[in-house]
């Protein structure tokens, strides 16, 4: 229960509340006594890190997006939703910021006048100058992600390097030897994004250490990603039987260029991943996962800036996921040779699939 909520059931504004509660103004005896009657009804217990961030200047926080035109995925829109519900449970405002970089006007415009109380800043490169940025400002922020050397920042991120491993582990314990994994676009993995680039580290890492064939392919994150992937992995890599994947948004494509192409999962080819469990489930068969918990990740994040607006000079904090694999119907053994369809390469593609995610 709100702010909002007490000042609606008293009848008065949540400026009054907010005094009541403070004591930084002058509330009559009888709006106090009746707000309290609310409180007491409700149990109100309000949190001293949310007390303090109210009292701030702007009660708003900023939460930096992906730049308008950009293709969200469903984890991406549960990081917003989360931040913005979290929020909301501690009477804040959330103010929306479309930004591609530093340079961005929308940013720039976010950061500077103080027009906000403290900052999220999503999709984090390894290098990523906006954090330099943010830095600079003294505003508090806190990143869903984490730049190459976080020390000294305030984080929550996925341990996609680990549980990329974990993965591989699980194929190569069922017998795979030729694995490829599907990442995210070219342009993320050239920008240095941070998921893209601990994927690859992780899937080198296990490939390496379990003396294994592996290739790593670049996907747009669209359902037509997908197909052409898996098209060029069968096409450029005939022998190989499994795929793990960190780009949920493509596994639809990913799915249906498997049937096109005559694989049976998980008979004659296996497939693994890190991914939001609704994208998991709807898989056919359901994809075996590290099931990504964007919800709660959101919150967290949200939590942590509250306790950094409230306390400027408490020590870094930071919140790393590794969320079990999830083992559900698409990983099984590798196939003996003679399970496999009669062709290694796909069919062709039709015209509309040529190309690669780079055009």
């Amino acid at each position: 229960m709100n702010i909002g909520e007490i000042a609606r059931r008293s009848g008065v504004a949540r400026s009054t509340v907010s005094y009541a509660l403070s004591g930084k103004r002058p509330v009559s005896e009888e709006t106090r006594r009746r707000i309290q009657d609310v409180i007491d009804e409700l149990d109100y217990r309000p949190n001293a890190s949310a007390r303090a961030l109210k009292e701030g200047r702007t009660r708003t926080v900023g939460l930096v997006i992906p730049p308008a035109g950009a293709r969200m995925t469903s984890m991406q829109l549960d990081f917003v939703a989360s931040v913005v519900e979290a929020a909301a449970r501690a009477d804040l405002d959330v103010l929306l910021s479309p930004s591609g970089g530093d340079q961005d006007g929308s940013f720039e415009r976010l950061i500077s006048g103080r027009r906000v109380d403290g900052v999220i800043l999503m999709e984090i490169r390894l290098e990523d100058p906006r954090v330099v940025r943010l830095a600079q400002t003294g505003i508090p922020f806190v990143t869903i992600g984490r730049i190459a050397d976080p020390d000294g920042t305030w984080w929550v991120d996925v341990d996609y390097a680990t549980l990329v491993g974990q993965c591989v582990d699980h194929l190569a314990d069922l017998g795979h030897r030729h694995i490829a994994l599907i990442n995210r676009s070219s342009a993320l993995v050239s920008s240095g994004y941070g998921p893209a680039l601990r994927a690859q580290e992780g899937f080198a890492e296990a490939v390496g250490r379990r003396e294994l064939t592996g290739s790593e392919f670049c996907c747009e994150d669209d359902a037509a990603g997908g197909e052409r992937c898996v098209a060029e992995i069968l096409a450029a890599r005939p022998a190989t039987t499994a795929i793990v994947t960190v780009n949920e948004a493509a596994l639809s494509g990913v799915q249906r260029a498997l049937e096109r192409a005559g694989q049976e999962v998980p008979r004659t080819f296996s497939i693994a991943g890190v991914a939001a469990d609704q994208w998991a489930e709807e898989f056919r068969p359901p994809l075996t996962a590290a099931d990504v918990p964007s919800l709660e990740i959101g919150a967290v994040a949200m939590a942590l800036l509250i306790d950094r607006i409230a306390d400027p000079d408490a020590a870094a904090r930071h919140r790393m996921f590794t969320p079990p694999i999830s083992l559900r119907s698409s990983t099984g053994p590798a196939p003996r040779p003679s399970a496999r369809p009669a062709f290694l390469s796909p069919p062709a593609a039709p015209p509309w699939l040529s190309g690669t995610d780079e055009d």
